[in-house]
């Protein structure tokens, strides 16, 4: 399990590093109160989901290339990074106004 810190929160991040976390990802969540790392992954949907997440997508330093703020429902945002480059980090929403594009995640065991 990882962490990431912005500011006073530390927030816990699951790796969905199976085909079954992939696939259920923070689907049905009513309250996200953690985020999920998708490795070599450059597409999500928010199909299924009851809760707006943050999107961030990082290449393969964990710079951070696209941040996609409070995504609704029955979306799909795919992006423009080869698939085993980059990660998609999903976060609870609103969690990502504090970063910034190019910045690096610094994630924390």
């Amino acid at each position: 399990m990882m962490y990431i810190k912005m500011k006073n929160i530390k927030l816990k991040i699951l790796i969905a590093d199976t085909f079954k976390k992939r696939l259920i990802g923070l689907m049905g969540k009513k309250t996200i109160t953690y985020g999920m790392l998708f490795p070599k992954c450059n597409s999500i949907h928010t199909f299924n989901m009851k809760s707006n997440i943050d999107v961030i997508g990082l290449d393969e330093n964990n710079k951070i290339i696209y941040i996609y703020e409070n995504l609704g429902k029955n979306k799909i945002i795919k992006i423009p990074y080869p698939n085993n480059l980059c990660s998609i980090l999903e976060l609870p929403p609103y969690f990502s106004k504090n970063y910034k594009l190019k910045e690096k995640m610094i994630f924390e065991e």
